[in-house]
């Protein structure tokens, strides 16, 4: 039996210092993806193809994949929790981009834990990636 287990939906908005395509080539890039987090990775930019970030401390799907502007992917919490979506558009914004971060499906008791990481490892490191440039 499943228990109805509250859900949460995080949205975040990130400026990047670069333009949308090359945003994009970040996100969808394996060798990339590696740079920014500085972890293995395994990705193909294919829908239906599972992924994992950080030696499988996130493990997932894509879903669809729009070229310099968007990047749905399922992010798997477990046997028990429906898989999580998160949507990824970018947006050209001054010089550079406006990334919209949206996620899903977010169990309640992982909320904090998981929203910090994201802030710090995955938002965070797409950040200095391009600062660094």
């Amino acid at each position: 039996m499943h228990l109805n287990k509250n859900m949460k939906t995080f949205k975040k908005y990130e400026y990047l210092p670069a333009p949308p395509e090359e945003v994009y080539l970040a996100l969808t890039k394996e060798l990339s993806i590696q740079l920014w987090t500085g972890a293995a990775v395994e990705f193909t930019e294919e829908p239906g193809t599972e992924f994992s970030f950080w030696e499988g401390d996130i493990v997932g799907k894509n879903i669809e994949f729009e070229y310099g502007k968007r990047i749905v992917q399922q992010w798997y919490f477990g046997e028990d929790n429906e898989p999580s979506i998160v949507t990824i558009k970018l947006h050209a914004d001054r010089k550079g981009t406006s990334l919209e971060f949206v996620q899903t499906n977010i169990p309640d008791e992982d909320y904090d834990e998981f929203t910090a990481g994201i802030q710090e490892h995955y938002l965070g490191g797409l950040q200095d990636f391009f600062e660094e440039e």
